[in-house]
């Protein structure tokens, strides 16, 4: 994995590792993603250009709420994110495509899953018809300037909104939590219905 620079670090993390962290929160151990929620796989070059962010992520859940800061890099290769608590760095996750791998600091909650911090990562910034292609019968992704929301049959399970600039919110219905994301850099571009 290519290092990246401390405040690159700081921004990267929040993104990727919401769904997962608000289940480590929940302290429950026997927690299991949605198994009906599809996660994504698109490679890094789906995304159709180069990101690099800093955010801070406020995960709530269960009446808890955590902080912590992730920095995310995504080029055509591959993507890089790091997650860190109070300067320190937790976890980091790879993907070029074909391998996804993970380096998780002791204690790390065995719930909290790479898979599901990439898919989550992919909902919010990748682009709407490569979401929307990915996805099984029977799921849709709507978006609209502000947002997005997926859908299963007549439901909404997970959404993603703009609340004022530079926050975004990922309410997951189906799991039960709240991530707020405070970002700098780049801004999702969730497109038009």
């Amino acid at each position: 994995m290519r290092p990246v620079s401390s405040r690159a670090r700081r921004h990267v993390v929040a993104a990727l590792v919401g769904s997962s962290l608000a289940a480590a929160l929940s302290g429950c151990a026997s927690w299991q993603p949605a198994e009906s929620t599809p996660l994504l796989r698109l490679s890094p070059a789906s995304l159709g250009r180069e990101l690099a962010v800093v955010q801070r992520m406020e995960v709530e859940a269960q009446g808890q709420v955590r902080v912590f800061e992730t920095v995310l890099e995504v080029d055509p290769d591959g993507l890089r994110l790091a997650v860190l608590q109070m300067g320190q760095t937790i976890a980091r996750l790879s993907w070029d495509g074909q391998t996804l791998m993970q380096s998780l600091a002791p204690g790390w909650p065995s719930v909290v899953s790479a898979e599901n911090v990439l898919s989550d990562l992919q909902y919010v910034w990748w682009p709407q018809p490569q979401v929307q292609g990915a996805l099984p019968t029977g799921w849709m992704l709507l978006s609209r300037a502000d947002g997005r929301e997926l859908w299963h049959g007549d439901a909404v399970v997970f959404d993603m909104r703009a609340v004022r600039p530079g926050v975004i919110e990922l309410r997951h219905r189906e799991r039960g939590y709240v991530v707020r994301l405070q970002t700098q850099g780049a801004q999702p571009d969730f497109g038009t219905p």
